[in-house]
């Protein structure tokens, strides 16, 4: 199904540095503003322990963890709206994801050039949100224009959705995002069609310096990014992104040992990639055999005859029954055996919605 985040900010804030850990690549980090000219997309493993444990109940010969993609996108400025720093390009490259992680820069070096000349976080922040806003507001703008009319003539689509684009347009106006914009169901699925860049979910992401990650409490400049995204309900992650391309090149009792010296429990880049997962509203089924052990993605609320279509249309389409247990039984009871001897193996039909931790089997007929 893919879904993608794009990792936004200024230019040289660290997010080619940042794309690199993702990646395990060597996209261009280069110490200049464009230094990214065309989008990057990394796919990335979910980190997941589920499908370590049951690789190991299950003696299985290959284990699959699921995946997430991220888009590198080219460092914005102030302008890009209105085509600063081929800032239109740029931005339709966001328009095209379904969140942004927004990389602050919370580190001072004096090698390592500021595109407004000083270190802000939150004038920086406030630089790539007013782009856009003013990215939105031209679009939302646009459309009124072309709605009104039939909203006249109480055309009743037309109606609903000029009253909801004009509450967005004015919160825009007020230099606030469309995500602040509370919506019945039906509005939002009329605003969700415009793509709009505010309206996505975001986590804010603080690139410290490797001498202050291990106590990024202390760091002022994560502070100012901690109080903003907490007035917005969002999350910020801080990590040293030079850090997270290192342990990226380790082997895992290598990358243990190199947190276990920094005081970290759990890398950054992991922590980015488990919250923007759950920001998306993504979850994940497992199937488990001694042939393969396997993650699937899938989007909270689904059922299970759409589960099935996530491994192959024809599951979905002979669907019959899912059979099914939970992970956490498993590891309680300690064998498949012992889950069914107990009777905490289900049998599903087609109104089941699947949870996160289900190990599902599917039966079908095609």
């Amino acid at each position: 199904m893919p879904l993608t985040a794009g990792i936004v900010g200024l230019p040289n804030v660290g997010k080619s540095t940042l794309f690199n850990a993702i990646t395990q690549s060597q996209v261009e980090a280069a110490n200049y503003p464009f230094a990214t000219i065309n989008p990057n997309v990394g796919v990335v493993e979910v980190p997941d322990h589920r499908v370590d444990t049951l690789h190991e109940m299950f003696n299985s010969k290959k284990t699959i963890h699921t995946t997430f993609e991220f888009t590198d996108i080219a460092g914005l400025v102030k302008g890009a709206s209105k085509g600063e720093g081929l800032g239109n390009q740029f931005l339709s490259h966001i328009r095209e994801c379904d969140a942004i992680v927004h990389v602050v820069r919370c580190f001072d070096d004096n090698e390592i050039t500021h595109v407004e000349g000083t270190i802000d976080p939150l004038r920086d922040i406030e630089i790539i949100n007013l782009e856009l806003i003013l990215a939105d507001a031209s679009s939302v703008e646009n459309r009124l224009n072309k709605v009104e009319r039939k909203a006249a003539q109480k055309d009743k689509d037309a109606v609903l959705e000029f009253h909801v684009l004009k509450r967005v347009y004015d919160a825009l106006m007020a230099g606030k995002s469309a995500r602040s914009v509370e919506m019945a169901s039906d509005e939002a699925l009329v605003v969700k069609g415009y793509n709009l860049l505010t309206a996505k979910p975001v986590i804010y992401v603080a690139n410290m310096s490797e001498e202050e990650i291990g106590n990024p409490e202390a760091n002022a400049y994560y502070q100012i990014v901690k109080k903003f995204a907490e007035s917005e309900s969002n999350e910020v992650i801080p990590i040293c992104a030079k850090i997270e391309e290192e342990l990226a090149m380790l082997e895992a009792e290598e990358k243990k040992e190199f947190l276990n010296d920094l005081g970290i429990q759990e890398s950054g880049l992991d922590r980015i990639i488990k919250t923007t997962y759950h920001l998306l509203g993504l979850s994940t089924f497992l199937t488990a055999g001694v042939q393969e052990v396997r993650a699937w993605t899938f989007i909270k609320g689904m059922k299970a005859p759409e589960c099935a279509g996530v491994i192959h249309t024809d599951f979905q389409k002979g669907f019959i029954r899912a059979e099914t247990y939970a992970y956490d039984d498993l590891i309680a009871l300690g064998s498949e055996q012992a889950v069914k001897d107990a009777g905490k193996l289900r049998l599903e039909g087609k109104e089941y919605q699947v949870q996160d931790g289900d190990v599902l089997h599917f039966r079908f007929n095609v």
